[in-house]
């Protein structure tokens, strides 16, 4: 099977979260017969709701029926040399047809303004493409094994979600992972944190026609939402690390879903509003959670109608801590001297400002670093597009970085 046909067939699954099972088996069965030993395995709610960055009630966490699959290659003798994790995710954000020049999940090849070949479908960068990069960045290590007297283990992981990465299924501990998300082939040593929190207001209730009789929550919520940018604001000035100096917002804050009001005719009496906001390498998630509680506070205080009736505002989905690795990892040394060897110039690496997986990695002592193709400013987009020499060109710098690292 070619990598391009791989990459197809990744698309074609509709993994909106919690639809992964079928993707997952065609893994598994594409990995079996490619040569690898696979793993299957569910992550447990239980487990998980004993973790911070998770719901505390297992039922508000959807494991059930989201395997994970992995493919693991030995090479020489496996225990006498370090393991390494190539990592993707296999489940995609939803899509709107209406805005989508072709159907979401139907790959359709294309060319690019400067002629480049392109692969477009939801996935496509996020991360189906990637993933069949590590698949076959791992057959082309296992091609060169024997010439380059290679020891040690190569596992190429497809999970379920991003947010499930805790669980080792394996009879070994990983010493290394490269996590391929989107990273325009720049390596990325920091990744940002999130706390997920649900803002409700209570107003009251009245007919249009007499207004004054009634409390509009949208006043108080712009009120809200006017404190919660000013601190974002502060935040950018205050709080400072040298990867991030180049984004204009570097902890941004997104109110994504707001929703008010049951009436054109009605006072709006009631408001929710769901909300991220970014945590900063070496910041946590209860640290950050903190500031916006006690801004939030603020303006409740200044206000009668707030301090009678308070907002509630209570996490939900999945917290994301931040993550960080050194440079000098060798992971990290490794993956830049294969850059140069595969014609990619030396880029220092970056912070990026989402979450990844590579938190529970970094968490459990393993140094991970993201690279892979594409562009985050694709991901989540209609028309998710990534051009397929990147692809060709992370399989090729991540193949190489195994080769060298399982040589150390």
């Amino acid at each position: 099977m070619e990598m391009r046909t791989f990459a197809e067939r990744l698309i074609e699954f509709p993994t909106v979260g919690g639809g992964e099972a079928e993707a997952a088996a065609w893994t598994r069965e594409r990995l079996d017969d490619l040569g690898f030993e696979t793993y299957e395995w569910e992550a447990d709610a239980e487990e998980l709701a004993q973790h911070s960055s998770f719901p505390d009630d297992p039922d508000l966490i959807d494991t059930e029926d989201r395997p994970s699959v992995a493919g693991v290659l030995e090479f020489g003798d496996p225990d006498a040399g370090p393991t390494l994790i190539l990592n993707g995710h296999l489940d995609v954000v939803p899509a709107d047809e209406d805005a989508w020049s072709s159907p979401p999940f139907e790959p359709v090849w294309g060319e690019s303004d400067d002629g480049e070949e392109t692969l477009t479908g939801r996935g496509g960068v996020d991360m189906k493409g990637p993933v069949a990069a590590c698949v076959f960045a791992a057959l082309d290590v296992a091609e060169r094994a024997e010439d380059a007297d290679l020891n040690g283990r190569l596992v190429v992981e497809a999970v379920a979600g991003e947010e499930e990465g805790l669980s080792n299924p394996y009879p070994f501990e990983p010493d290394a992972e490269i996590l391929a998300e989107p990273t325009e082939l720049t390596p990325i040593t920091a990744t940002e944190g999130t706390v997920m929190k649900r803002l409700e207001i209570q107003g009251r209730a009245a007919h249009a026609a007499s207004r004054w009789r009634g409390e509009d929550v949208l006043p108080h919520f712009e009120r809200i939402r006017a404190a919660f940018e000013d601190l974002e604001a502060d935040r950018s000035e205050s709080v400072t690390h040298p990867l991030y100096e180049e984004y204009p917002v570097p902890w941004p804050i997104v109110i994504g879903k707001v929703q008010a009001g049951n009436w054109a005719s009605s006072v709006p009496s009631s408001l929710t509003a769901e909300m991220r906001f970014g945590v900063a390498p070496g910041e946590t998630v209860d640290e950050v959670e903190q500031q916006y509680e006690e801004a939030l506070q603020a303006v409740v205080d200044a206000d009668d109608w707030l301090s009678e009736h308070p907002p509630s505002f209570e996490r939900f989905s999945i917290q994301f801590e931040s993550a960080e690795v050194d440079a000098d990892e060798p992971i990290v040394r490794t993956l830049r001297e294969a850059m140069l060897d595969t014609g990619l110039p030396d880029t220092d690496p970056r912070g990026a400002t989402y979450g990844a997986d590579s938190r529970h990695y970094v968490a459990a002592g393993i140094p991970t670093v993201v690279f892979g193709p594409g562009s985050i400013e694709q991901a989540h987009f209609p028309d998710e597009t990534i051009e397929w020499a990147d692809v060709e060109q992370a399989r090729e710098t991540i193949a190489e970085t195994a080769v060298r690292f399982l040589q150390s």
